[in-house]
């Protein structure tokens, strides 16, 4: 992925570990939580390069929503999104996670058929696995097509979590 220069980064502290959120001028650029797969070169090591501005309207506006999420009091973002770094079609992908309503779940294949490229399973799983807004952006709602809990970049215990969190499992599933 490309970032745009403008980027900057806060780390939010969530019940599930902490998170780096980064945003651009234009929106929420990532979401990722720590030691996450697919993370940017730009957060790995001991100092992240991207400046932190605990100020930028985007940033304080997604801690308190993610402050609300986690609480239960908040079932939708509406903070804008900047996902311009990834190619046209993790876009598409990306855009068909988003209509994933929370309570809800999705198969890869479904996501495929959404996008109108039913093949193209495969690639839609490498898509969702790289979405750079992980729980805004809800990568987390898509599973198996036996409804199976399969790979999250954030870990399978956290998926799991979020699942739970919003209603899609039960806490005797798994």
């Amino acid at each position: 992925m490309k970032f745009d220069s403008s980027i900057v980064q806060i780390t939010f502290k969530s019940p599930l570990g902490n998170i780096v959120v980064a945003a651009t001028d234009k929106g929420l650029a990532g979401l990722w939580f720590e030691g996450q797969r697919h993370s940017p070169p730009q957060l790995t090591g001991d100092r992240p390069s991207w400046p932190s501005d605990p100020q930028h309207p985007v940033l304080k506006k997604i801690s308190m929503q993610l402050d609300e999420y986690f609480t239960g009091k908040r079932t939708q973002f509406d903070v804008p999104l900047d996902l311009s770094g990834g190619t046209p079609f993790q876009q598409a992908v990306w855009k068909v996670l988003l209509a994933i309503p929370q309570g809800g779940t999705s198969s890869y294949s479904d996501v495929s058929q959404r996008i109108g490229n039913p093949a193209a399973v495969r690639a839609v799983g490498a898509a969702v696995g790289r979405n750079p807004v992980s729980i805004v952006v809800p990568c987390h709602r898509v599973v198996g097509s036996d409804g199976s809990l399969t790979g999250y970049a954030g870990g399978l215990d956290r998926k799991t979590a979020l699942l739970k969190l919003e209603g899609a499992l039960q806490e005797n599933m798994f």
